[in-house]
């Protein structure tokens, strides 16, 4: 594969994965606006959150399967159609139950843009290969953290809440553009599976009984939950709690976008020198750390924008190493149902994420401590999951003759 087709399937892939996530991140700055606009209460703004998540993340176990039999571009037209449809609801919606609703539609849209990449990339590479293209996906996707808020912010302020739905289903429209012209069909005739549900749940059944796959799936999802804790909870506690504008809280947040990035592009180099499992343990074990002494020194009365910010952005960096690797091995044994583990694999995550944006929202107060503390705790189970189902990789000692 040439170098230019190789960017190319970076950007299309990267740009397909960060529309979903494009429809959290743009809007995070309006969710006070949004409250207040359609009087509704904290809890339920947040659940348009939380049902986006669900449903982002439960219908990746639809798109996977149904790729590996038909191929990966149909279902993408599919989804990327049903996303501009939840996203004008979401645009015209005249109130937050109509609002939640439409944000069902958008995110049973959006899984396929996360689930069917990742399922290219393993039709395409494994290893170190996949590794390093997961990561250059994850640096386009990594983008919408950054632009996403900020964009978010310079719509929200002359044109409304309303316009950041519009510019996600315009950017939707580009999306299915860029599959049309650029994205090649990676699942040939001969490699798809037979259209039975038999074979289909032959698949999930041998994904459900493999340890190291239940396993790696858990670990990136406890990981992308503690980032979700924050997406929850970031902008009331920005906003609400330390005064900043709409603006200053894009900048603030997006800051945690710069760590992810840069350390997701060192994945490979570091997996080819060291070992993909050993990374993802180190990383694992440094994210922690700086989420425990997050937590440390909040129960300890610190109430600090600026130690807050910090310490997040030397967890979130770790965590850029542990979310693309995590998911490079999972999928790597199992070329032939790549659609279903990454299907999956994506679905246990984000229901994972949206559990605890459901928890986090239960436990909020508007101040710093329960998003950290649900953050740490995340982190923890992350670690532990690494170590229990990473250590085996390591070989065994041998014996002196």
């Amino acid at each position: 594969m040439s170098s230019a087709t190789y960017t190319r399937n970076a950007i299309v892939l990267g740009l397909l994965s960060a529309v979903g996530p494009f429809a959290i991140d743009m809007y995070l700055p309006a969710l006070p606006s949004i409250s207040g606009d359609l009087k509704a209460s904290t809890a339920a703004t947040q659940m348009t959150l939380t049902v986006f998540f669900f449903s982002f993340g439960l219908c990746q176990i639809v798109y996977g399967p149904l790729s590996d039999v038909v191929g990966r571009k149909p279902p993408l037209y599919f989804g990327l159609a049903l996303f501009i449809i939840g996203s004008i609801g979401c645009a015209l919606a005249p109130g937050v139950e109509w609002l939640i609703a439409a944000r069902v539609v958008q995110g049973i849209g959006a899984a396929a843009g996360m689930v069917i990449p990742r399922a290219v990339i393993r039709d395409l590479h494994t290893g170190h290969e996949a590794t390093q293209l997961m990561s250059l996906v994850m640096l386009v996707f990594s983008v919408s953290p950054i632009l996403a808020p900020i964009t978010g912010s310079a719509l929200i302020v002359p044109f409304g809440w309303r316009a950041v739905f519009v510019a996600v289903a315009i950017a939707a429209v580009l999306a299915f553009a860029l599959i049309l012209v650029c994205l090649p069909e990676t699942r040939l005739h001969h490699q798809r599976l037979e259209a039975s549900v038999g074979s289909v749940l032959r698949g999930f059944g041998e994904l459900l009984t493999n340890s190291r796959f239940m396993g790696l799936a858990f670990i990136g999802g406890f990981g992308i939950a503690s980032f979700f804790a924050f997406l929850a909870s970031s902008s009331f506690i920005y906003i609400d709690h330390y005064g900043l504008t709409p603006t200053q809280y894009s900048l603030g947040f997006s800051v945690n976008a710069f760590g992810f990035i840069g350390a997701s592009q060192l994945a490979a180099t570091l997996g080819r020198r060291f070992g993909l499992s050993r990374v993802v343990i180190t990383a694992a074990a440094c994210c922690t750390a700086f989420m425990l002494l997050l937590l440390g020194v909040t129960l300890a009365g610190v109430d600090s924008l600026a130690v807050l910010v910090v310490l997040l952005f030397m967890g979130f960096a770790f965590l850029g190493l542990v979310i693309p690797t995590t998911m490079v091995l999972a999928l790597d044994d199992h070329g032939p149902i790549a659609g279903i583990a990454s299907s999956l694999a994506g679905t246990l995550q984000m229901v994972t994420g949206g559990a605890v944006i459901a928890l986090a929202s239960l436990f909020f107060d508007g101040k710093p401590l329960p998003m950290v503390a649900i953050i740490a705790t995340c982190a923890v189970c992350a670690l532990l999951l690494s170590l229990g189902t990473l250590r085996r990789d390591a070989p065994a000692p041998q014996l002196a003759e």
